[in-house]
């Protein structure tokens, strides 16, 4: 953006000296956006501090409440736990009287698609990019409001939306971008038509691709430039799909995708950034591929064995696994090939959490809602669903401090460096202050509209219900 930036202030300084000496003079400040006006929620006014009262915590980390204290938020950081002597506001301090409720963390969602939540499988592949990116805006704005302020975007061109709202244009989550998910020619992520085929190798022809949200390569070096290219243009992570998928047109789930050495060269280029591969897997076979040249996280695995567990324990691989409901089916026709197999993925949904905790494996919450603005107001209950498996305490500990430790693996490449998913003083100040104790009652978080007063990110008030 510099040397652009540079050229629009030299053609103004051009333009003003070419008018005659009655042309006001402007300046590189001039030249300059402007900085983003109060628009209510989606872009509210910064305070220098927010000091709760009376609130009981749910550090993220233990599974009971502590007794009753205050929090006090400074810039976008917790300073301070423990009661304070402030007995008036300081100038640009918002006092918020928790009255006995429970001060939480901000929720994080680690399997998200930024921009195929809301729009329906049609219009997600046939609507221009700015529409699109429209529609993902208002949906990141409602993500906010339900108490979910950290989203992990495994795989769609979210990096425009992420910028406006870390700049403050947007209300949003912060997202950790993973860029297009890389796929081989007829894998998942692979949405071409045959009458597309053959693919020139390199190129970047079909529309997906063009519009950033897929990357296909089929050799090693090919693999090497699509990573490099999601980590110039900012990717957290990088995303694989190792195996087939549900709602890829080509690609039967049995299959194992890229060879052992296309994995290992996208591993390798994500280690010399200093990040990791998170890779989509849902079968044995896929999934040791995958662990076995280095990738650290595998998305979905739904149809893995004891032996399949017994590997990612052994390795210390994360499981990042969605308790899937039967509504995502509804996104396509009942006598499809994805219907069918995404019947058979929800069928192994069960054993492989029962899996997970038997072998003690690092698991992350995350919800996979795609093509459905329905589901995705019905975010919280995928989380609360999770008590099938867990209490609510490790429920809510999973989505928050758990998760973060998995974003923890960015490295050097997290756009967010700090502590989430924690009240601790020096985190970040992503907080909920939520109507009852979702430690006894999980079903709270279900109807974040009521019972989430207060939601605070990055130090900001985007929510206040208490009067």
């Amino acid at each position: 953006m510099a040397p652009l930036r540079t050229i629009v202030v030299a053609a103004v300084f051009c333009v003003a000296a070419c008018s005659g000496d009655k042309t006001p003079q402007l300046t590189a400040k001039d030249a300059a956006p402007p900085a983003p006006a109060d628009a209510g929620a989606s872009a509210p006014p910064a305070q220098t501090s927010v000091l709760f009262r009376n609130v009981r915590i749910f550090n993220g980390v233990d599974p009971t409440l502590q007794a009753a204290t205050d929090v006090l938020v400074r810039g976008n950081r917790i300073a301070t736990i423990g009661k304070s002597d402030v007995n008036f506001a300081e100038p640009g301090m918002t006092i918020i009287d928790g009255g006995g409720r429970t001060l939480m963390p901000g929720l994080i969602d680690m399997h998200w698609h930024t921009l195929a939540v809301r729009p329906s499988i049609a219009v997600a592949l046939q609507a221009s990019t700015g529409y699109l990116n429209l529609m993902a805006g208002a949906e990141a704005s409602d993500t906010l409001q339900r108490g979910f302020t950290t989203v992990r975007d495994v795989g769609g061109a979210s990096f425009g939306l992420k910028r406006a709202i870390d700049e403050g244009w947007q209300a949003g989550p912060r997202i950790y971008p993973s860029g297009a998910i890389i796929s081989v020619t007829g894998g998942h992520g692979d949405f071409r038509s045959p009458e597309e085929l053959p693919r020139t190798l390199g190129s970047a022809d079909s529309r997906m691709e063009t519009m950033g949200d897929t990357a296909i390569a089929d050799t090693p070096d090919e693999v090497r430039t699509r990573v490099r290219e999601q980590l110039m243009r900012g990717a957290s992570q990088i995303k694989l799909t190792a195996g087939g998928g549900v709602s890829s047109p080509h690609s039967p789930l049995d299959v194992v995708t890229f060879t052992p050495e296309e994995v290992r060269a996208a591993v390798q280029g994500a280690n010399n950034w200093g990040t990791y591969v998170t890779a989509h897997a849902y079968t044995p076979a896929a999934i040791k591929q995958a662990v076995e040249a280095g990738v650290q996280c595998i998305e979905h695995g739904n149809l893995m064995d004891e032996e399949t567990a017994q590997l990612l324990a052994n390795r210390g691989v994360w499981l990042s696994i969605q308790p899937l409901p039967e509504e995502l089916l509804r996104a396509f026709p009942p006598d499809s090939e994805e219907y069918a197999k995404g019947r058979e993925v929800l069928t192994g949904t069960d054993r492989a959490y029962q899996l997970a905790k038997k072998y003690h494996l690092k698991t992350a919450f995350g919800t996979d809602v795609l093509f459905s603005a329905a589901l995705a107001r019905r975010q919280g209950e995928l989380l609360a669903s999770l008590t099938k498996w867990y209490t609510p305490a490790e429920a809510l500990i999973m989505a928050t401090s758990t998760n973060a430790q998995l974003l923890g693996l960015s490295g050097k490449r997290n756009p967010y460096p700090g502590r989430l998913g924690v009240v601790e003083a020096g985190a970040f100040a992503d907080l909920l202050l939520v109507e009852g104790d979702p430690l006894s009652d999980i079903r709270i978080i279900t109807r974040p509209q009521e019972n989430f007063r207060v939601i605070v990110k990055n130090g900001r008030i985007y929510k206040n219900t208490i009067k």
